[in-house]
């Protein structure tokens, strides 16, 4: 579902760039929902499945108990990544607690993507294909150390997957992936083990 449009609407473009990301702010997004800005627009994201759910808080957990002082995991936050233009709500980002906490509390700014420690992205049968190719892509670009993509609708089966040593090229030079029901390692400063025989779904 589209929410706003910007006709040639390019990253470059500082009017469009703003006008997109002051209605972003202005939206009244419905429980539950995510609104995103991406090619020029702005989308809004239904709810996700249960299992979703389940997935994400399953990872927090693990990642909570290794979790150096310093560092939060939020579940809502807005992130984007200027020099392309788009803005992501993932479903998991690890941030830097001072920068949470310096935020403008007057303002529903999103966070600078690079300076996230961990991106974690659960796919829904809709938005499957962007997890894997734009998000990568762009959680590349921006530098993020590392990207943990869940991908419960692989074509070779539900696979969690973590790409790590982001090039500016819009890669990672490292990939690890596992199946469901084989344990990921998530290396420092997590040091975290993901039992993804947890995950619902799983088999």
């Amino acid at each position: 579902m589209t929410a706003a449009f910007v006709e040639n609407g390019q990253a470059s473009d500082g009017r469009a760039w703003d006008y997109l990301l002051q209605t972003w702010r202005e939206l009244d997004v419905p429980e539950g929902w995510r609104a995103e800005i991406d090619e020029g627009q702005i989308a809004l994201v239904p709810p996700p499945h249960a299992h979703h759910n389940g997935i994400a808080e399953a990872v927090q957990r693990r990642l909570y108990r290794g979790l150096p002082d310093g560092l939060g995991i939020y579940q809502t936050l807005g992130i984007h990544i200027a020099p392309l233009g788009k803005l992501y709500v993932p479903d998991l980002v690890v941030m830097p607690t001072e920068l949470i906490a310096a935020a403008d509390p007057e303002a529903s700014d999103p966070m600078d993507a690079s300076e996230a420690m961990l991106v974690v992205e659960i796919t829904s049968r809709g938005n499957a294909r962007e997890d894997r190719t734009k998000k990568y892509r762009a959680y590349a670009r921006a530098g993020v150390p590392m990207y943990l993509l869940i991908d419960r609708f692989d074509t070779r089966g539900p696979t969690v997957t973590l790409f790590t040593e982001p090039n500016e090229d819009g890669t990672f030079k490292h990939t690890d992936a596992v199946p469901f029901g084989k344990p990921l390692t998530v290396p420092s400063p997590f040091d975290a083990q993901l039992p993804t025989e947890e995950f619902p779904g799983a088999s």
